[in-house]
C-alpha cells in the first residue's frame, strides 16, 4: 500500500528547498515520490501518516560498514594489548572474525539493521568477514536486513591471510551470491592479497559488472608492503589491475597516499569512502581529500550505524586537516546516493524517506540548511522512517521486526562469541 505523508514540510536533498506539502510515496524497489499541494492528494487506498509539523527528506545510507563487528561492544580484552594498528588486527579483529559462525552473523546483521534504520539509514554497503563461516554469509545477512527493511550493497572480505582454502571459499561466496544479487567484490587490503587473488577478483567483478570494496592506505604498513613485495605503491598496484577503472570500486580510508597516488584517484573512476572516527580510533592518520576529485562518501568503518554523528564527526576533524567547508561535507553525505544512482545499484529510491522532528529554536529554511545539518541536526530527531516506500520505524520503534528479541539475541550471541575468545 502506498503511503500518504500530510501536512509536511518536504525537503529536497539536492536542491535544499523547503516546500509545504502532501507527499504520495510509491511502495516498491526504486519507487517514486510525488508532493501535492496540502488538502489535494486522492486519500483513498493509501496509509497516512500525519507530518504536521515535521521535515521529510531524503533518507541516508553509509559508504562502508561493517556488520562483522557488532557484537564486539564491550568484549574482554585481547590476550596482548595492541602497540599497531597491524597487531590490532592481529589481536582484536581478526581474532574475533575466526570465532563468527551463522547465528552470530545473523543476530549481528539483525541488530546493525535495526540501528541504522532507527538513524535514518536505509541503504548500507557492508564488507563482511568470517573466515570460518563464509558459505552462506552473504545470504544470511541479505535476508536480515529485508526482516527490518534495511536495503544493502554487500561483499565478503577476500584475503589470503588464513591460507589458500579460506581465500578460495571466499571467491567462491561472492561468486555464488553475484549470479542473483547486486554484490561487490570484497578485499581485505592490498598487504593480505597477493597478485593472484587480486586478479580473480578483479576478473570476477569485471564479468559480473561489479566493483572491488577494499581497505586503502589505511596504515602506512599498506604502502611498506606493498613497495617491498611488488615495488609499487598500492594505488598503482591497484590501478595496474584495473580496480581503478571500475566505477563501482570502493577504496575505503585512503589516507597514506602521495600525490602520483592522488592524481590517479583524481581522475578515476572508483570511489573513496572516509571513516573519520574508526582513524582517530585506530590512530593511523586523519584523511586529507587535497586532490582527490569529487567521488568520496562517508561511511562509519563498524563503529555505529548514525551517518549523522559521522558527518559531524568528520567536519569538525576535517577542520584542522582537510579544510573541508559545510556545503562540501552534506555533498559528500549525500554523495552515496549519486554512486548508487550512476551505477544502478537498486534499493536507494526517492521513496527511502526520513521524517524528522525537529523543534529548533530559530528559523530553518532553505538559505540555512547547512548550518543546521552540522550544529542542529542528530538521529534523536528522526520520527518515521521509510523504506522502498514501506513505513519500517514509527515513532522511532521498528514496525516489523520486536526490538527486544532482536536485544535479547544479540547479547545471547554476545555472550557465545565472547566465550569462544576466551
Amino acid at each position: 500500500m502506498n503511503l500518504l505523508l500530510k501536512n509536511a514540510t518536504y525537503i529536497d536533498w539536492k536542491t535544499l528547498s523547503f516546500t509545504e506539502a502532501d507527499i504520495l510515496v510509491q511502495e516498491g524497489n526504486n519507487g517514486k515520490i510525488k508532493l501535492y499541494y496540502p488538502g489535494e492528494a486522492d486519500e483513498s487506498n493509501v496509509e497516512i501518516v500525519d507530518c504536521y509539523g515535521k521535515y521529510v527528506t531524503k533518507a541516508f545510507g553509509n559508504g562502508h560498514h561493517h556488520v562483522y563487528s557488532t557484537l564486539s561492544r564491550g568484549m574482554p580484552a585481547p590476550p596482548h594489548i595492541p602497540q599497531n594498528f597491524h597487531e590490532k588486527l592481529q589481536y582484536v579483529w581478526w581474532r574475533l572474525d575466526k570465532a563468527l559462525d551463522l547465528e552470530m552473523i545473523k543476530a549481528s546483521a539483525l541488530f546493525t539493521a535495526m540501528e541504522c534504520a532507527k538513524n535514518g539509514v536505509t541503504f548500507v554497503i557492508d564488507h563482511h568477514a568470517s573466515p570460518f563461516a563464509v558459505e552462506d554469509s552473504l545470504e544470511t545477512i541479505a535476508q536480515t536486513f529485508e526482516k527490518v527493511g534495511v536495503s544493502h550493497l554487500l561483499c565478503y572480505e577476500i584475503s589470503d591471510r588464513d591460507g589458500e582454502k579460506v581465500t578460495k571459499a571466499g571467491l567462491e561466496e561472492t561468486h555464488s551470491y553475484l549470479k542473483n544479487h547486486q554484490c561487490l567484490m570484497g578485499l581485505h587490503a592490498s598487504f593480505t592479497i597477493n597478485d593472484k587473488t587480486l586478479k580473480s577478483a578483479v576478473d570476477l567483478a569485471e564479468k559480473h559488472n561489479s566493483g572491488i570494496h577494499i581497505h586503502v592506505a589505511e596504515d602506512r604498513i599498506d604502502q611498506k608492503d606493498s613497495i617491498e613485495k611488488y615495488g609499487y605503491r598500492v594505488i598503482n598496484r591497484l590501478k595496474k589491475f584495473g580496480v581503478t577503472d571500475l566505477p563501482k570500486s570502493i577504496l575505503v580510508h585512503c589516507i597514506h597516499l602521495n600525490d602520483e597516488e592522488r592524481n590517479i584517484l583524481k581522475n578515476a573512476e572508483s570511489w573513496i569512502a572516509v571513516n573519520t572516527e574508526s582513524n582517530l580510533n585506530n590512530n593511523v592518520g586523519q584523511f586529507s581529500s587535497a586532490r582527490l576529485g569529487d567521488n568520496i562518501m562517508l561511511g562509519t568503518d563498524g563503529m555505529h550505524s548514525d551517518m549523522l554523528r559521522a558527518a559531524k564527526s568528520t567536519y569538525f576533524n576535517c577542520l584542522r586537516i582537510d579544510k573541508t567547508s559545510p556545503d562540501k561535507l552534506y555533498a559528500r553525505f549525500r554523495n552515496i546516493h549519486n554512486y548508487t544512482y550512476q551505477n544502478g545499484i537498486n534499493g536507494d529510491g526517492e521513496n527511502n524517506l526520513v521524517v524528522l522532528d525537529y523543534p529548533t529554536p530559530t528559523n530553518f529554511n532553505a538559505d540555512n540548511f547547512i548550518g543546521h545539518f552540522v550544529y542542529g541536526l542528530e538521529s534523536k530527531h528522526v520520527q518515521h522512517v521509510i523504506s522502498n516506500g514501506v513505513l519500517i520505524v514509527r515513532e522511532k520503534k521498528l514496525t516489523k521486526m520486536d526490538e527486544n528479541e532482536i536485544l535479547e539475541n544479540s547479547r545471547e550471541m554476545g555472550n557465545k562469541l565472547w566465550g569462544k575468545l576466551d
